[in-house]
C-alpha cells in the first residue's frame, strides 16, 4: 500500500470489460511527509475519492482483484481509503480535517485555500 494525492480523472471510453463502469483516477504517490515519490499512476476508484483527496492505494494484483471479485481481472491499483490525517512518532503530518489544504501537513507548496494544481493571478 502506498499513499497519494488525487491529481486527475481518467476517462477511457474503449477498455476492458472490467473497467466498463469503474471511475478511473490519476495518483500521485507520496511519503507520509507529503513528499512525491515514485511515477503517476492510474488506479480503479473503490473509495469515491476525488481530485484533491489525500488516499490510501493497494498496488498489488491479488488484492486488487479480491476487491473487485475478479479472480482473472487484469487489475492492480485500486483506491481502497481517503486520509482524514497521517501521524508519525506524535508528529502530525498530514491534516484534512483542518478544512484548508494549505494547513500544517496540507500539500508543500501549496498555500490556504487553493485547489491542486491552482494558479492564483494577480489583477
Amino acid at each position: 500500500m502506498f499513499l497519494a494525492d488525487v491529481i486527475g480523472t481518467v476517462v477511457s471510453p474503449i477498455q476492458i470489460p472490467i473497467l466498463d463502469g469503474q471511475k478511473l483516477l490519476l495518483l500521485r504517490p507520496l511519503t507520509p511527509d507529503g513528499r512525491r515519490t515514485g511515477r503517476t499512476r492510474i488506479g480503479i476508484d473503490k473509495a469515491q475519492a476525488g481530485v484533491g483527496d489525500r488516499v490510501i492505494v493497494i498496488d498489488e494484483g491479488n488484492s486488487a482483484r479480491q476487491i473487485l471479485d475478479a479472480p482473472n481481472g487484469a487489475v492492480k491499483t485500486v483506491v481502497v481509503g481517503i486520509v482524514d490525517y497521517v501521524e508519525r512518532d506524535g508528529e502530525l503530518l498530514y491534516d484534512h480535517r483542518e478544512g484548508t489544504r494549505g494547513s500544517p501537513g496540507g500539500i508543500p507548496g501549496e498555500k490556504p485555500g487553493e485547489k491542486p494544481g491552482q494558479k492564483k493571478v494577480r489583477t
